[in-house]
């Protein structure tokens, strides 16, 4: 997003800052409006915090944002979260691993209470139940928010006064699905408010008190009631189902009765028709008679009697088409009534129609939340990976470039000394000597190092393959057990549905036929009354007989009480089969919660080995560094060597010339 890109430098520079290069590298990163901005293990600025939190407000096109380990101060946390109370398209919020405390705590409150777009917010190691007073303000803003669904507060430290402040919050909140509170210090009193808020919240489905010192009871009551809400949630689902059903029967019905309106409106554009025709008949009808008294002008005197007729005819006629342009008028007042009500009721369905849509579009949203998250957890474990082997790659760099200075300082100390060897080849033997020995034990303890470190690299690596390979086989693992559990939980509820039509298919077959066996038996009971009627003789002989029809009926009737109790029955195991294969379901996800765990072990054994690694490399550059200071001392002491050499020969060649000068040889070349 270059657009994002702009604004965030122009920001920074106007607050007098550099812009951060990982901030810029992942906004140009950025793919389409609803992308994923991941700030995670980034050490963001106070002023990056500032320009983010210009940046946030109204529609920014962000659908994720992931700011886990970036070591955000107070003051940070609190510009970046004032940008979001405003945010319309921000879906996910990580903030894990920042350390929030009092103020964090309060700006988290302001953003629950006033942002209507976050779904997922991650406070995942952080502070927040150290302090009540921070944690009361951000349990205030959850209280009074509407759209939060699932909210991670794991290694927080908060205590059974923190929980009690959650669990009134969860009474008034409506929209939380999953709430996650393993590994902090809830204990006995924590778990029981929660265990009372759940009385009164029905919306929660999820809820984590592992690591938290709650006793069994508590949290197989807490499991039992989490249960309950799904088995409500389900049931309103099943409700909604039916309820669609008959709203689609509904709307065939009004479509049966559009078109039965369609025929009589038809029907009434026929009869109009018709009318016209006939006016048109009247109207030429008369036009001849106009025309025959025109001819017949001259004989008037003696047709006035048929002219009355005539005019008497006529005023019929009008009276008749007076009463039928009223009938007209009647006809189209009824017709723009019904017009309006079809009117009425199209829109009705309109909004009812958007209404489902929104729902469903919701339901979406929220699926392609979770498969987010979900993707999100994977791309950040490759991208652990990526860095622990860029982090390789660069210490075999760096041990490549040290070990070539080395050979290079070695190659040339060599061909200096082979200079100095030549030049003072006598002089310089026990020098020598001693350097060679020098020398070989550098290079042996050299040699040795590398090959030391060459076996740790190999040991690494080798660790480093057996954690990726690991940590594949667990990824393949774990969205082969998913794919299972969903196809085994599609499998089971067709084949629930497909049972449940089939009974209620057969079941109201038998109720259809045991009413019109108790309608034919009504036909005959009437028809034995007409015959009492008639025949009194034979009345005895007819209630003896009435009365075993009665019986019949009577025992159709425990015929059809005891086919519903069947079905009741049938009902019953059908929810206890289901409640069954829930809990299988509920078993497979904490197994999947278990390798979660363990992928999240393995990723901490990965940062100690990195730690170690580290460690290792400073141990290694420490040992390089002393053994630069041993080179550079023997190179001091080889360049005093070479200068009392020089020194030496010097000396040596002024006292030989002063021999050549004092002996009689010199004195005679002297005179000459």
């Amino acid at each position: 997003m270059e657009r994002l890109e702009r604004e965030y430098a122009r920001l920074c520079a106007a607050a007098g800052a550099a812009p951060q290069e990982a901030v810029l590298r992942r906004l140009r990163e950025l793919d389409g409006p609803r992308g994923r901005l991941d700030l995670a293990a980034h050490s963001l600025s106070l002023q990056t915090c500032s320009a983010l939190g210009r940046l946030l407000p109204g529609a920014a096109p962000l659908a994720a944002l992931a700011l886990g380990d970036c070591g955000l101060s107070e003051e940070g946390v609190r510009l970046l979260l004032h940008g979001l109370c405003s945010n319309t398209t921000v879906k996910s919020l990580d903030l894990k691993g920042n350390n929030l405390r009092t103020e964090g705590a309060e700006a988290l409150g302001k953003l629950l209470r006033q942002n209507k777009s976050i779904r997922s917010l991650t406070l995942e190691w952080n502070s927040l139940g150290l302090w009540e007073e921070g944690f009361s303000f951000f349990c205030q803003g959850l209280r009074a928010n509407n759209c939060l669904q699932q909210l991670d507060l794991r290694n927080n430290q908060i205590n059974h006064q923190g929980a009690g402040e959650l669990a009134m919050a969860l009474t008034q909140n409506a929209s939380l699905q999953e709430l996650d509170l393993r590994w902090n210090n809830i204990g006995l009193l924590g778990g029981r408010a929660l265990l009372n808020c759940l009385h009164s919240n029905k919306t929660l489905k999820r809820l984590e008190l592992a690591g938290n010192n709650v006793p069994g009871d508590i949290l197989k009551a807490v499991e039992q009631a989490l249960d309950h809400n799904q088995d409500r949630e389900a049931i309103l689902s099943e409700a909604q189902n039916q309820v669609n059903i008959l709203s689609k029967e509904v709307l065939s019905l009004k479509d049966e009765k559009n078109k039965q309106f369609m025929d009589f409106v038809d029907t009434v554009d026929k009869q109009k028709e018709e009318k016209a025709r006939s006016e048109r008949t009247s109207a030429a009808r008369v036009s001849q008679l106009q025309e025959a008294l025109d001819e017949q002008y001259s004989i008037m005197n003696s047709l006035k009697t048929k002219l009355q007729m005539t005019e008497a005819a006529l005023a019929l006629s009008e009276q008749k088409v007076h009463n039928l342009g009223e009938l007209l008028n009647a006809m189209k007042q009824e017709q723009n009534s019904v017009a309006e009500c079809h009117f009425k009721q199209l829109q009705q369905q309109k909004q009812e129609s958007a209404d489902r849509e929104g729902k469903l579009l919701h339901d979406l949203s929220a699926a392609d939340e979770k498969n987010l998250l979900l993707r999100n957890q994977v791309d950040e474990l490759e991208r652990k990976c990526r860095v622990q082997q860029d982090q390789l790659f660069q210490v075999k760099q760096d041990l490549t470039s040290t070990t070539a200075e080395l050979k290079l300082r070695a190659v040339q100390a060599e061909e200096r000394l082979e200079m100095e060897k030549r030049r003072f080849k006598q002089s310089l033997e026990d020098v020598e000597s001693l350097r060679v020995k020098e020398v070989d034990r550098m290079t042996q303890h050299m040699e040795a190092s590398e090959h030391s470190m060459q076996n740790r690299i190999q040991r690494l690596e080798a660790i480093r393959i057996s954690l990726e390979e690991e940590l594949s086989q667990v990824k393949a693992a774990a969205l082969t057990e998913r794919g299972q559990a969903e196809e085994e939980l599609m499998k089971v509820r067709s084949q629930a549905r497909l049972e449940e039509q089939q009974r209620l298919e057969h079941l109201k077959e038998k109720l259809r036929l045991m009413t019109e066996s108790r309608d034919e038996a009504q036909n005959c009971c009437l028809k034995q009354k007409e015959m009492v009627a008639e025949a009194q003789a034979k009345a005895k002989q007819l209630s003896l007989y009435a009365d075993g029809l009665r019986r019949r009926l009577d025992e159709l009737q425990q015929d059809l009480d005891s086919k519903e109790e069947e079905k009741v029955a049938e009902l019953n195991k059908v929810k206890v089969e289901l409640q069954e294969q829930i809990g299988h379901l509920e078993a497979e996800r904490a197994a999947q919660d278990g390798l979660r765990e363990k992928i999240a072990a393995l990723e901490r054994q990965l940062k100690a080995l990195s730690s170690n690694h580290r460690e290792a490399l400073l141990d290694k550059e420490g040992e390089i560094s002393l053994l630069l200071e041993k080179l550079r001392m023997k190179e001091a002491e080889i360049s005093r060597m070479r200068e009392e050499e020089a020194q030496r020969a010097s000396f040596l060649q002024n006292a030989i010339m002063v021999y050549v000068q004092g002996s009689p040889l010199g004195a005679h070349s002297s005179r000459r």
